[in-house]
């Protein structure tokens, strides 16, 4: 059994090793084949990437080729560009001989020309008089003279023109804007009048030693005149806010029958808070009334004051109403903001009922009012320019400078003070004599039209047409005046004999 089991082992080790040895045989033959098979493959991609190399040799040759062929076109044609330009810079140094030539020549007769021109202007300066300077100042003056006179009726002719295209539109905006505007003008004056019942009313108005009439001065600061009229006393100051606290204090007075200082001091006292009360409803009304929003409280104060104020005898609460709606009605339809017009208009106469006392023009204090509770600038510039004590620069200020003429300007709006209206007739009429040739001036239609009559055998037409213009800019830069002046320039010729 060992012998067998021996026998065996060494039978199935030797079939193990002739097995190993088969399959060793078998991969060394695989692994030459894949060798072989790398070998050949990595042959075939050497000679392809040689064959790839080799083409773009070949095409890189071929280009520097084309490259090569095209420098020498550009040789050849910079070569005969060369030798054109130096043929043409040949032909233009021959030109160039002949034109000095020439030059010499012409130089050559302008002097002799010149020689005979300066025999010619002596020979003229000896046969007319003068000289020659002389002679040319005479022809620019000549040329000046008629060159202004041109350009004046040039200027004519585009103002005509400007005035037939703009004039009618413009007076149709102004007169539907007056037409839609409408209030009434209300006239105030510095002295209130307290009407009485009877003496001894009177009397206790008075009272003991003109104890109660001095103490409703002293509270109210108005004069409190009391002369023969028997139904009457009259309340003098030039503040009508104290003038109406003074009347209805004494109102109260007399309707409570308990006249004596310490009665007076609590009525005038409730009665300040109550015209302090209504002035204040008075500026919201207003407002509400207009369409105005977002208006500082103290800016609708002050608008309210404005109804106890006066403007050359206009209320100045209903003349800046009617502003206001004339800068509104103008601005739409000049397609600008209806709501800034109407509250710059409103607000163009705040600085007059400006409760600190100022030395600053009315619309430079109310400019500072409203910039100082955060108005729009357009409207601050505005109210600041609408005197032209400021620049204008913004498109509200004229339509309110306007407007303002508009509502101030309108027959019985406004009573001038004679004086000034005398002095600004005299003005104008002294500004037209001061013109040469001017022998007569008319101010009429209230200072509306200015006629100038000039001598026929002074003035010429176009020298009249000339005055009118000039005087007419001179009147705009010197002289202020409500609406616009006509001027008319009479030149007429008369001719007079006598039949003896």
């Amino acid at each position: 059994m060992a012998l067998a089991s021996f026998i065996t082992v060494v039978v199935i080790r030797k079939n193990a090793n002739s097995h190993a040895n088969r399959l060793i045989r078998e991969a060394i033959e695989k692994a030459e084949m894949l060798k072989k098979e790398k070998i050949v493959q990595a042959k075939e991609e050497i000679l392809q990437f040689k064959l790839k190399n080799e083409q773009e040799i070949l095409e890189k040759n071929n280009n520097l080729l084309k490259l090569e062929t095209r420098l020498k076109q550009r040789e050849q044609q910079v070569n005969q560009r060369s030798e054109e330009l130096q043929k043409r810079q040949k032909e233009f140094e021959a030109k160039s001989s002949v034109v000095n030539e020439k030059l010499e020549w012409v130089s050559q007769k302008e002097a002799e020309l010149e020689k005979a021109l300066k025999q010619k202007t002596e020979m003229l300066e000896k046969i007319s008089g003068i000289s020659r300077e002389e002679a040319r100042n005479q022809l620019i003056e000549s040329m000046k003279e008629e060159a202004r006179n041109e350009a004046i009726a040039y200027i004519k002719d585009i103002m005509d023109e400007a005035k037939i295209t703009a004039q009618n539109e413009a007076k149709k905006i102004v007169i539907e804007t007056i037409q839609r505007t409408a209030v009434e003008n209300a006239i105030e004056n510095t002295v209130s009048v307290f009407n009485i019942e009877s003496d001894e009313i009177k009397g206790r108005i008075i009272g003991r030693e003109g104890r109660n009439i001095r103490t409703l001065e002293a509270l109210t600061g108005v004069e409190i005149i009391i002369d023969d009229s028997p139904d009457a006393i009259l309340l003098s100051s030039f503040d009508p806010i104290r003038r109406e606290i003074a009347r209805l204090s004494l109102q109260k007075l007399i309707t409570d029958g308990r006249i004596h200082p310490a009665r007076i001091e609590e009525v005038v006292a409730k009665t300040e808070k109550q015209i302090e009360q209504e002035i204040i409803e008075v500026g919201k009304r207003t407002v509400v009334e207009l369409g105005i929003h977002g208006m500082h409280p103290e800016l609708i104060r002050l608008v309210g004051k404005m109804k106890y104020r006066s403007s050359y005898g206009q209320n100045l609460l209903h003349h800046s109403k009617e502003v206001a709606r004339l800068c509104a009605n103008m601005a739409a339809e000049l397609g600008l903001n209806a709501q800034k017009a109407k509250r710059a208009g409103l607000l163009h106469d705040i600085g007059k009922v400006a409760e600190n006392e100022s030395d600053l023009p009315h619309a430079i204090l109310g400019m500072n009012l409203a910039e100082k509770y955060k108005e729009k600038p357009e409207v601050c510039n505005a109210i600041g320019s609408h005197h032209e004590e400021i620049e204008m620069n913004t498109l509200l200020a004229p339509i309110v400078q306007v407007c303002d003429a508009i509502s101030g300007a309108r027959p019985g709006a406004r009573r001038e003070v004679v004086e000034a209206y005398m002095q600004r007739l005299h003005k104008l009429e002294e500004l037209a004599l001061s013109y040469p040739g001017v022998v007569k001036t008319f101010a009429i239609q209230a200072g509306r039209e200015l006629r100038v009559i000039v001598g026929a055998d002074k003035v010429t037409d176009d020298e009249a047409n000339r005055i009118s213009y000039e005087l007419s800019r001179k009147i705009q830069e010197e002289m202020t005046y409500p609406g616009q002046i006509k001027i008319t320039v009479i030149r007429e010729t008369r001719v007079v004999n006598y039949a003896k």
